[in-house]
């Protein structure tokens, strides 16, 4: 009997955070109070920039200043206007299978909706009434395990987006678990990493024109195994290791099946187990003090199945253009309060216009801008 109640305790203590979906988008008067307890080095300071997007997602710039937001399971898509400087937030979208990944080119903007890319033209002059969507591309599996996307525009202007693993972990079906390039000019797509388990962030390194990616790592090896992982695509097609290896060192207990960790790409650097790495950018403005110039930032969503949660913050990875690390350290904490209680959960991160960070956090349903002041 005590066995049973034991078992019992531990799968509710593993039992996942209500997920985005179950909850409303946190008032405003209360993320006023929830940022009072936000961390930040000193000089910054963190203000709510837009509230009312439920599981807010990855952000896009329009080219004429429209804050677009993906969402999850709310199949919602916002536009963030400012006139007069009031922001006001609506709904563009509705009715779409997790449109979290976003990406905005010559007027148009691209939704990745799980299994499908889509192309809305003229979104900017059309946020009250937008156009029937153009299929860019769907060639993609519609299994929704891992099937969310991020869209990130190389310097040639294709998209570049992952295929995750249908499962925690199993012997990948064909075309999952991997990232692919999509050449918008031809609608062709080539596979440019294999071996990636879950990925839904990625940026372009300004000094190279590579593409790093941040990745999840499997569940249920133990609270603090495998650890997840910053990535950097060094040659087309260079294998990642998922599901024969993790962390870049740990062979995994089932699914190695003699395959050796040092065959395959190791990680920049691991980042910690079950923190939930997603959005990530490469720090490029002049706001910032100029040693933050090229640091990465990574939003780290957070655990669902630790017992004692981690993650839940945003961190600044220093690494050279070669992809040789440099240092990890906490930049912005506070979202998670004791053990497991999440203020807020950050997902994604974006450069504002003059050089201050926005963060969307699904948890909450905010964006939030992080600024710094001399």
């Amino acid at each position: 009997m005590r066995q049973i109640i034991a078992a019992i305790l531990f799968a509710a203590a593993l039992a996942p955070v209500a997920p985005a979906a179950a909850r409303d988008a946190t008032p405003e008067p209360q993320l006023l109070e929830n940022l009072k307890k936000i961390r930040l080095p000193e000089g910054f300071s963190i203000s709510v920039y837009a509230s009312g997007l439920p599981e807010a997602r990855q952000m896009a710039w329009g080219d004429k200043g429209t804050l677009f937001v993906g969402s999850f399971d709310a199949g919602a898509v916002y536009a963030v206007t400012e006139q007069g400087g009031k922001r006001t937030v609506r709904t563009i979208l509705k009715g779409l299978t997790m449109p979290t990944g976003l990406a905005f080119r010559d007027g148009a903007l691209d939704v990745a909706a799980v299994n499908r890319i889509l192309r809305y033209d003229r979104a900017e002059d059309s946020l009250d009434h937008m156009p029937a969507p153009q299929v860019v591309y769907d060639d993609l599996p519609s299994s929704r395990h891992h099937g969310w996307k991020y869209l990130t525009s190389d310097t040639q202007d294709r998209l570049v987006f992952g295929v995750g693993a249908p499962c925690n972990i199993c012997d990948l079906p064909k075309g999952t678990g991997e990232m692919r390039r999509l050449d918008l000019s031809t609608g062709k797509a080539e596979t440019i990493a294999r071996g990636v388990r879950n990925t839904v962030g990625a940026d372009i390194d300004p000094r190279s024109g590579r593409v790093w990616f941040t990745e999840n790592a499997r569940d249920l090896m133990g609270d603090d195994m495998p650890a997840d992982k910053l990535n950097m695509i060094a040659k087309d097609g260079a294998e990642y290791g998922f599901p024969y290896c993790h962390q870049g060192d740990t062979p995994d207990p089932k699914f190695a099946a003699g395959r050796r960790c040092n065959e395959f790409t190791p990680p920049v650097t691991n980042l910690g187990a079950h923190v939930a790495p997603l959005g990530m950018k490469f720090y490029t403005g002049a706001q910032f003090p100029e040693g933050y110039r090229n640091s990465i930032f990574i939003a780290e969503h957070g655990s669902w199945n630790r017992s004692v949660f981690s993650g839940g913050r945003i961190v600044r990875v220093i690494a050279t253009a070669e992809g040789k690390f440099g240092k990890e350290e906490v930049f912005a904490s506070g979202f998670l309060q004791g053990p497991r209680t999440y203020l807020g959960r950050p997902v994604d991160v974006l450069q504002d216009k003059d050089g201050a960070l926005l963060v969307s956090d699904d948890y909450a349903g905010a964006i939030y801008r992080i600024s710094y002041k001399k």
